[in-house]
């Protein structure tokens, strides 16, 4: 994957937002956040989003960090100023209204009935957030990558839980390719 890619393959919106912090920051403009937004799927194809800026850099770079401390927290004491964060976002604003309408072709496609809020996609990635953390299978599914050096997350709903990497051709191929090599070297030893 090309540096400053997002990636969306973590199994869940908020985990792929944890993602937008390795390896380098990934939202640290308006127009990377107005990506990955799209690219996540918070508003439908196509539209438009208007008005982002600095203020929607900081607010979701905030409920990243707020979000990967309750995630990673792994039996410790819940760290209560990120989940008051957390909860306020989540009701902070309704998600954006989804409707559909004609595409010009007698097909259907999703729109908004509004421009999104900020306030409305941080209240959709915190509500995310809220079932993750709320829910036990889906908790106990949270794994983080075993690659050396990754530490993305990512929901295991492969079959037996016996997913490894965060992502089979990247992580997963570097490691394989290590092993193969490692192998490889024993043999002319």
């Amino acid at each position: 994957m090309a540096p400053g890619t997002p990636r969306f393959d973590a199994g869940r919106s908020c985990l792929d937002l944890l993602a937008t912090a390795h390896p380098e920051e990934r939202i640290g403009t308006a127009r990377e956040l107005a990506r990955w937004i799209t690219g996540a799927g918070l508003v439908p194809a196509g539209v438009r989003l208007q008005g982002v800026d600095g203020g929607w850099v900081a607010g979701f770079r905030e409920l990243r960090l707020d979000v990967d401390r309750l995630v990673r927290r792994d039996g410790l004491a819940v760290p209560l100023d990120s989940l008051d964060r957390i909860n306020r976002a989540a009701r902070a604003a309704a998600p954006p209204a989804v409707g559909a309408v004609p595409d010009g072709s007698g097909r259907l496609k999703r729109d908004l009935a509004e421009p999104p809020r900020s306030d409305a996609l941080l209240s959709l990635l915190a509500r995310d957030a809220i079932d993750l953390l709320t829910d036990p299978l889906a908790r106990s599914a949270v794994r983080e990558c075993e690659a050396e050096g990754c530490p993305l997350l990512y929901l295991d709903t492969s079959r037996g839980r016996r997913r490894r990497w965060c992502s089979s051709e990247g992580c997963g191929n570097r490691e394989r390719v290590a092993r193969h090599r490692r192998r490889a070297a024993l043999t002319r030893s």
